[in-house]
């Protein structure tokens, strides 16, 4: 029980952190609408990958479909560097868990930089072979620094559990 996410901690362990090192919590509702915020941009319209609806979303079902524009097909997506430079345990980039409740999150409505690349990845390829191809794309197109170690531990596996999750 040394490592482990901050909603398994107690009120008292998390207010420590906050004053000790800084450390802020970011419900996932919200790591899902400043990610759509981002996708609103890059695919120049809104709903790509969800709805928001208050503090939930409703995930859309139908295969992502890109812009026609040159520079803006689904490799490109997979390809486009997300960085996050105070990721903690990296939910906006895998959103394994729901950061308030620790409820797990379904693959299918997951909304980390991630496990966005991961989907466009799924539904654009069409062997095992390609899926590893660009699925490793995908994990190197994501960065994350943190510099809590056991949130960095924990961030790290996230994103290796995010990757086998989709595989």
């Amino acid at each position: 029980m040394l490592i482990r996410p901050r909603v398994s901690k107690t009120k008292e362990e998390q207010i420590s952190r906050v004053r000790e090192k800084a450390e802020v919590f970011t419900p996932s509702w919200v790591c899902n609408a400043q990610n759509n915020l981002v996708d609103n941009i890059w695919f120049e319209r809104e709903g790509v990958f969800n709805i928001e609806r208050g503090k939930m979303w409703e995930s859309t079902i139908k295969p992502i479909a890109f812009p026609s524009l040159e520079g803006r097909g689904w490799q490109d997506y997979v390809r486009d560097v997300r960085l996050e430079i105070t990721c903690g345990e990296a939910p906006y980039l895998a959103s394994r868990y729901d950061t308030i409740t620790g409820d797990p999150i379904e693959i299918k409505d997951r909304i980390g930089l991630l496990d966005r690349k991961l989907r466009v990845v799924s539904e654009n390829t069409s062997s095992k072979e390609e899926w590893l191809l660009w699925a490793k794309v995908a994990v190197q197109s994501v960065y994350g620094f943190e510099w809590q170690g056991d949130s960095l531990l924990l961030a790290r596996e996230n994103i290796l559990y995010t990757f086998v999750d989709y595989y």
